[in-house]
């Protein structure tokens, strides 16, 4: 059997630089076919040309501005179609980096569209062919600011959190399926949204920054293990377990249909 058939073909978005760019290496020379999106048609044209020729796949560019609700619906019509797909990685996203009164509302609606809209979308498109099969990967990427916000990140902090808990509910509905569902959350990586953001990255502590190509290994490396949630850079496991009890036990601890008593009045 074909390898590359066999293996099926993996969607990438926000594919043609960054983390997305590592990740269509990475599944190419594991043998995906590659669907690539991004609005850079030059550079998605180069990266196609050097995948195909050194690894032998088959490279589709889907060039799309995701923060377009035409072009939007336009790649979640394609993926709807393409019954090959047997990976979704939703990793565009966009940010700016400032106080909620000194972004416009265009580059708030931009973060929305792109960072909550288009992960929907495109999540809803493969999905029921991953089921209808049984099969499929689902890579949603988040960020450590999906629960944990800064002065300057209100709203991206805020559309990182609906990744973060619409990918977790999405684990829970594909529960004992053979459909994996990942959640990632990057901390500091050395990608172009931090220039695009307003912050570079030449500002920031230089010891926090992991690199594209350290990030995307580890994040496969925990796809590998079927890691539900990935920290790519969290040493310490303890922590990301102390967090999950933490917040199992504060919702069991809200299923109370009395005030808490530091809310009555004596």
């Amino acid at each position: 059997m074909n390898k590359n058939k066999e293996m099926g073909t993996a969607v990438i978005t926000g594919a043609s630089s960054g983390l997305g760019e590592v990740f269509a290496e990475r599944l190419a020379k594991r043998g995906y076919n590659l669907k690539l999106v991004a609005r850079r048609k030059d550079r998605l044209d180069a990266l196609a040309s050097r995948l195909q020729t050194k690894y032998n796949v088959k490279v589709t560019n889907l060039v799309a501005d995701l923060g377009s609700e035409t072009d939007l619906e336009n790649v979640a019509n394609d993926l709807r179609a393409d019954k090959s797909i047997t990976v979704l990685i939703n990793n565009a996203g966009t940010s700016t980096l400032a106080a909620t009164t000194a972004t416009s509302v265009a580059k708030q609606k931009a973060m929305v569209d792109v960072n909550i809209t288009a992960v929907m979308l495109l999540s809803n498109a493969v999905l029921p062919q991953f089921i209808e099969k049984n099969e499929g990967i689902l890579i949603n990427i988040a960020s450590v600011l999906g629960f944990f916000t800064l002065p300057i990140s209100a709203i991206y902090s805020g559309t990182k959190g609906f990744v973060v808990q619409y990918t977790l509910g999405l684990q829970q509905e594909l529960k004992g399926t053979n459909v994996q569902v990942q959640l990632v959350n990057p901390a500091t990586t050395a990608t172009e949204i931090w220039e695009v953001g307003g912050v570079p990255l030449a500002a920031l502590e230089q010891s926090t920054i992991m690199t594209t190509e350290d990030c995307v290994d580890a994040i496969l490396s925990g796809l590998d293990k079927g890691e539900l949630t990935t920290h790519p850079s969290v040493h310490d496991q303890q922590l990301i377990d102390a967090y999950e009890v933490a917040r199992i036990k504060l919702f069991e601890g809200s299923q109370n249909g009395q005030p808490a008593g530091r809310y009555i009045q004596s």
